[in-house]
């Protein structure tokens, strides 16, 4: 796959996740996210993407957005359980408001995405507006805005990267996930591929508790292949150094927000 069409995938892929992170009453965007998986599944990441694709259309279905935003209040909304949190802030301080915010806010004063308040009412480190933001990026620079790498690659290591692990941990353990469980099965997969694609590595305390691995037999062979590539690749690290994280965005992403 050539960079164009990778980073058009990758556009998408951001796109799918803003429309399951956001909540919104617009009945466009939850058709676009039914359009998004019907595309995506045709060329899923690996075994276990293409199992949760199945199960999220078995339940989201093109007629009525009932069952998914049922299960989206209840885990992020309900007065009645543990909501799980969104922000980059709050999993990096314990507050929603925090040096995330600060370093989102930083870094989109460097360009012209702005988050709508009037239709967007959530904080800029949260992690659906931080999915669209990305969507926005890779598709400029599928289009050939090359410079807005630097952007992407900042925004992903230093915000995205370092709370995702954690928060796909307190949704996919949530006691209303189901729907959602399969929603992180994709998402663990994409920011694996993410973390290579884009020379990251694994943040230290996702490393630190982690379990020995144990060596499952059960596995097909190409798949115990393509992990052992994908750990080799974030064991080297970035190739390059990151530094400029200054980019000038022509587009507005308030529409897509």
């Amino acid at each position: 796959m050539n960079e164009e069409k990778m980073n058009k995938a990758r556009a998408l892929y951001y796109a799918m996740f803003s429309r399951f992170f956001v909540f919104t009453i617009d009945n466009k965007r939850y058709f676009e996210l039914i359009n998004f998986i019907d595309i995506l599944r045709e060329s899923p990441l690996d075994k276990s993407s293409a199992l949760a694709f199945e199960n999220i259309r078995a339940v989201v279905k093109s007629e009525s957005n009932i069952a998914f935003m049922k299960e989206f209040d209840a885990i992020f909304h309900s007065p009645e359980s543990q909501t799980v949190r969104t922000t980059a802030s709050y999993y990096d301080e314990d507050i929603e408001s925090g040096k995330k915010r600060v370093e989102m806010q930083n870094f989109l004063a460097k360009t012209k995405i702005r988050r709508d308040e009037k239709a967007y009412s959530d904080y800029e480190d949260h992690i659906g507006f931080i999915f669209s933001v990305m969507s926005e990026l890779c598709e400029l620079i599928a289009n050939g805005e090359e410079q807005y790498k630097s952007t992407a690659h900042c925004i992903f290591e230093q915000i995205l990267n370092e709370f995702v692990d954690k928060f796909s941990k307190e949704l996919y353990e949530h006691e209303n996930a189901d729907i959602f469980k399969n929603i992180v099965v994709l998402l663990k997969s994409f920011i694996e591929f993410e973390r290579v694609y884009l020379e990251v590595q694994t943040p230290l305390h996702v490393k630190s508790k982690a379990k020995p691995k144990v060596k499952d037999d059960s596995l097909p062979e190409e798949e115990i292949a393509r992990r052992e590539r994908n750990r080799l690749l974030r064991q080297k690290g970035p190739k390059q150094e990151q530094s400029a994280c200054s980019i000038d965005v022509i587009r507005d992403v308030e529409d897509d927000i």
